[in-house]
């Protein structure tokens, strides 16, 4: 199966221009193709995962990718899907952000020398110098106001309350332009997106096509919904991120690991770099045993090793298999403090041997009271590690875990962890 049928039956495929004409381009030899990002925030969520993917898919074909990072673009923001302008990003801000994605990307692309190397690029770098007349000549006389309004981001955006400014309405011009702009300068001649970057997309093509007299390449990708059909986004909350300080490893993998059935197939064949064959192989056995999650589990595990890299990824996994009920006296300092950034904690006694459990589990939250803890302690409902308290709650110093983590559990689910202060 060559790349185009691949990313067809991935469902990767939305919009395309001369399609026959891109196949036999890509027979001929590598291409450059890019896919731009706004970088609106300091770090990459799982939304962009697909484009992001998608040029990783190519370069792994033999083409070299372009990751356009919309310094300019950027302070503007596409009107596309907002009923309202966004705040103007100031220089600082946004180069700020483009260098702590740019860490991100170098875990989905490979920036290293060579035929099919990865270049981040910034479309400030060749829009600041331009002037307001440079600009108007050589890109505006090239586009109608007609053909601007036909777009539907524009449209909407002119029959809402708050209409549109003529910032955001340059946008198109502005996306095209960097098309043009790396055509020339890199030898780009096929730009990829989300299928709601379309109409942005193919004005790029036209542009090379009134200017260079050239032909050039745009296909779009459909945008990754939730299981509610609404697209995963910067502003909408509870976002996914790729930088671990803003979602940590243990948090993203879980996210994967939680996904909806009914939305599993979609998501790991948009994503997972694993050839087709074995994916649909995984999906059969996910039907006749859906409860072990085997698909969600096999993407949670792939994803979180690109991102976050295999230490980070097998440790999210062992404090995933700790929370969830394995015997935490065989994890590793490491692994229990991942599992006490994710549960509730409290600091301990240099001194455990002969302390009472009670206060810590009401300190904790994990209990209301002493006769509530005197209850569970009653009921065999509490364990420190793997042991079973007495009724009388005392704890001891063989209780502590590597790295000095003491792992309180009520029930099966609920946890709570201690860390001997080192002050003591």
């Amino acid at each position: 199966m060559d790349l185009l049928d691949d990313l067809a039956a991935r469902g990767l495929v939305h919009d395309t221009t001369d399609l026959a004409a891109l196949r036999a381009r890509l027979a001929q030899g590598p291409i450059g193709l890019y896919i731009g990002f706004d970088p609106t925030a300091d770090s990459l969520h799982v939304g962009h995962l697909v484009g992001q993917l998608f040029m990783r898919r190519f370069q792994l074909a033999g083409h070299r990718p372009f990751p356009l990072a919309g310094g300019a673009t950027g302070m503007i923001g596409d009107p596309g899907g907002r009923s309202e302008e966004r705040n103007l990003l100031e220089g600082d801000t946004l180069r700020h952000n483009v260098e702590r994605i740019k860490v991100q990307l170098s875990a989905l692309l490979d920036f290293e020398p060579g035929p099919c190397q990865a270049t981040l690029v910034n479309n400030a770098d060749w829009t600041a110098p331009v002037t307001m007349l440079e600009f108007l000549r050589d890109v505006g006389k090239h586009f109608t106001v007609n053909q601007m309004m036909a777009k539907d981001s524009v449209r909407s955006r002119i029959e809402s309350e708050h209409g549109i400014s003529y910032t955001e309405f340059s946008y198109m011009l502005l996306q095209a332009d960097d098309f043009r702009h790396l055509y020339e300068a890199h030898g780009v001649e096929l730009q990829a997106g989300a299928s709601d970057q379309w109409g942005n997309i193919v004005a790029g093509v036209e542009l090379i096509r009134r200017r260079l007299s050239a032909q050039a390449f745009a296909m779009t990708h459909p945008l990754m919904l939730k299981s509610d059909g609404s697209k995963f986004g910067k502003s909408v909350g509870g976002s996914v991120w790729l930088d671990p300080q803003r979602t940590s490893p243990y948090q993203f993998r879980q996210f994967w690991i939680q996904t909806d059935d009914a939305m599993i197939a979609t998501y790991i064949k948009m994503l997972s770099l694993h050839p087709l064959e074995e994916i649909e192989a995984l999906l059969v056995q996910q039907q006749s045993v859906p409860e072990k999650r085997l698909a969600q589990r096999a993407l949670a595990d792939e994803l979180t090793k690109l991102v976050h890299g295999d230490g980070a990824a097998a440790t999210a996994a062992d404090a995933a298999d700790v929370l969830f009920g394995s015997d935490p006296t065989t994890a590793s300092a490491e692994v229990l403090a991942v599992v006490a950034q994710e549960a509730p904690s409290v600091t301990l006694p240099a001194e455990l041997d002969g302390q009472r459990v009670h206060e810590l589990l009401i300190e904790g939250g994990v209990a209301k009271s002493i006769s509530d803890v005197n209850r569970l302690l009653t009921q065999g409902a509490v364990r420190a590690g793997n042991r079973v308290l007495e009724a009388d709650g005392l704890l001891r110093a063989a209780d502590l875990l590597p790295g000095g983590y003491l792992l309180l559990r009520k029930g099966k689910r609920e946890f709570l962890v201690g860390k001997v202060s080192p002050t003591g």
